[in-house]
């Protein structure tokens, strides 16, 4: 069986979106508003998160879980557990990717590694400035909030929507460009929480490889 391996952008844009779960809003006007709130509020967060990746054809399913934590600016850990397990680390300037299986560690530059992903959503401080933010109708109880970027490098994502359910984000869902659709669904939050330093400080384990493209 061929094991699936993630892109470490599309990698990155479902961690940092990921981490928008870590904040359930007070009364907001609409989806963009409880958006808007986050960004400009949540500092920090810990939550699980299962993700569900469907190939362009509809069909073929594969599902990852496990756990992230985050603080603003730019800090993150994003661990896969099941069914492989994978990290990735934002120290603030650098990327860190880790895989255990393949021995092997990639670095980039936090600005390269960023670009124009959906993770340039929650990682930069112009939400408005950067997307153009746009509500759509509820499905099944679920409020979704478009965001597009003002500029694409076209390499990354096609769209991205964020749903709510009531108050509370619920998941985030992205098409990236060769159309496979990714779900991300939240639980187990908490909000602002203290985060030691060190749980975003990435030492490379002894005997792996290291590569910076």
């Amino acid at each position: 069986m061929t094991r699936h391996r993630l892109n470490l952008r599309a990698a990155l844009g479902s961690l940092l979106l990921a981490s928008l779960a870590a904040w359930s809003p007070m009364a907001h006007a609409d989806a963009v508003e409880t958006l808007r709130a986050f960004v400009r509020d949540v500092q920090s967060g810990k939550a699980s998160f299962t993700q569900t990746v469907t190939a362009p054809d509809g069909v073929k399913k594969k599902t990852s879980s496990g756990g992230f934590e985050f603080s603003r600016p730019n800090r993150f850990r994003f661990d896969y557990l099941k069914p492989y397990s994978q990290t990735i680390v934002g120290d603030g300037a650098k990327v860190w990717m880790h895989d255990p299986d393949l021995q092997q560690v990639t670095v980039r530059a936090m600005d390269r590694a960023l670009g124009s992903t959906p993770a340039a959503l929650l990682a930069g401080q112009g939400l408005d400035k950067d997307f153009v933010l746009k509500p759509e109708a509820s499905v099944a109880g679920i409020d979704w909030v478009a965001a597009v970027p003002r500029v694409s490098d076209g390499a990354s994502f096609q769209s991205m929507r964020v749903g709510f359910k009531g108050k509370v984000l619920w998941a985030v869902e992205i098409l990236d460009s060769f159309g496979q659709r990714t779900l991300i669904q939240f639980e187990a939050m908490a909000v602002n929480p203290a985060l030691a330093a060190d749980r975003f400080a990435f030492k490379v384990p002894p005997g792996v490889d290291v590569l910076q493209p």
